[in-house]
């Protein structure tokens, strides 16, 4: 029997060994602009080490995954974070994994609302975007030259998501 990998909430707690979560949050609200604006103040920070030190914004357009969907690999960048905030009103997927001997070990999968993103820590191994049920687009924040921030691993056996219930 094939054994599939739990879909968890997005919490700031349980997501924080991989990331920032970017989401209005209260304790970070400041009023603005005459008090008309509430601006949410620093959710996540963005980090790049060594050259180039430019930071993009890109958007990625993502179609929608297939379920049961294989999780085959994982990716990272070491020299920088990357966020993705979602812009199609779309909740959608996430799997991350901690690093064992520079290698991802069991993912962990993690439903994210349509008002929330995600900003991946340097080095925080992820597979790429998982779009649910439709064709999504997503403001990415990341290095410029992401060729050479970029690191690969294949699992010699996949680890399976089921459909999620929204």
């Amino acid at each position: 029997m094939t054994d599939y990998l739990e879909i968890l909430p997005l919490t700031r707690e349980a997501f924080a060994p991989f990331g920032d979560i970017i989401e209005a949050d209260p304790a970070n609200m400041r009023l603005i602009n005459g008090g008309t604006t509430e601006r949410y103040h620093a959710l996540a920070e963005p980090v790049v080490i060594g050259e180039p030190e430019r930071l993009i914004f890109s958007i990625f357009r993502s179609k929608p995954r297939q379920f049961p969907y294989a999780v085959t690999m994982m990716e990272r960048h070491p020299f920088a974070s990357q966020s993705f905030s979602p812009m199609s009103g779309q909740p959608f997927l996430i799997a991350v994994s901690h690093d064992e001997d520079g290698r991802p070990g069991k993912p962990q999968v993690f439903l994210v609302q349509p008002h929330q993103g995600v900003n991946y820590f340097p080095k925080a191994w992820h597979h790429p975007l998982m779009a649910i049920g439709v064709v999504s687009d997503f403001l990415v924040v990341d290095r410029d030259n992401t060729s050479a921030n970029y690191e690969e691993f294949f699992f010699e056996t996949p680890y399976l998501i089921a459909e999620p219930s929204l």
